[in-house]
């Protein structure tokens, strides 16, 4: 299986046994993969199915052979609300946190958030966690919502019943790695959402809101760290827990 592309199809193009492959897919594989009639790929919804599929003769569809049991998600549903940052840096926090297990991202627009993002980057974006679905063998695709306000993620229902945390990068406040295996061994939530802020970091205003809201404030350490790294640190954090203590 690990020697085979995988390729990520909307759920529709699964039909009778079969995958109806669009105009890009069918060159992806022929063109810049070379594939011909009788080589095999790994076709993936994204929703959990796998299916090791055979291209036919035509080239525009494939037949699919056995379908796969793939185990490689976290036990806990995991949100990252991060700040956008300037530039291309979301690339890299999309990509990365894809591979790191994530279910669910939301940017953000903050107060010190200077980007904002056109349909095309979104687009980008989106592809951006099919493809690396596809690289770490992940049977899911994260969902990418669009760019909210902070203010109104905080009542999103994709973050109303989790354990939330919010990242800061001064004063007094425990780990979240800390936190994560506290709050593991009390109740072992199902879902766990981690806010990220800015360059320049959260305003007051802002973590006082998000206090209120039932975030718990917490530090990723000692050092004041970029963000486009802090996302991935704190999803690291979140990916080792579940992970090594699971029971």
């Amino acid at each position: 299986m690990t020697q085979l592309q995988r390729l990520v199809i909307a759920p529709q193009q699964h039909k009778q046994g079969k995958i109806f492959l669009t105009s890009s897919q069918q060159h992806y594989l022929s063109r810049v993969l070379r594939l011909k009639a009788g080589d095999r790929f790994i076709a993936m919804d994204g929703q959990g199915s796998w299916w090791v599929s055979e291209l036919e003769a035509s080239l525009t569809q494939a037949k699919i052979l056995e379908s796969l049991c793939v185990q490689t998600e976290l036990p806990v549903t995991v949100t990252l609300m991060a700040a956008l940052p300037k530039g291309n840096g979301f690339d890299d926090v999309v990509y990365q946190a894809t591979e790191l297990g994530v279910a669910c991202i939301i940017p953000l627009k903050s107060d010190r958030t200077l980007l904002n993002p056109s349909p095309q980057k979104l687009e980008r974006w989106r592809r951006l966690t099919q493809e690396a679905a596809e690289q770490c063998e992940r049977p899911f695709v994260p969902t990418l919502l669009d760019p909210i306000d902070f203010t109104a993620s905080l009542q999103l229902p994709e973050t109303s019943n989790a354990s939330r945390y919010i990242c800061v990068a001064r004063g007094d406040a425990p780990h979240l790695l800390s936190c994560l295996l506290e709050q593991k061994l009390a109740s072992s939530p199902s879902s766990v959402v981690i806010a990220i802020g800015p360059e320049g970091g959260w305003t007051p205003v802002e973590v006082e809101q998000a206090t209120g809201a039932r975030f718990q404030p917490v530090s990723l350490g000692r050092r004041i760290l970029r963000a486009v790294t802090a996302p991935i640190l704190a999803l690291s954090l979140a990916s080792s827990v579940w992970e090594t203590t699971q029971t």
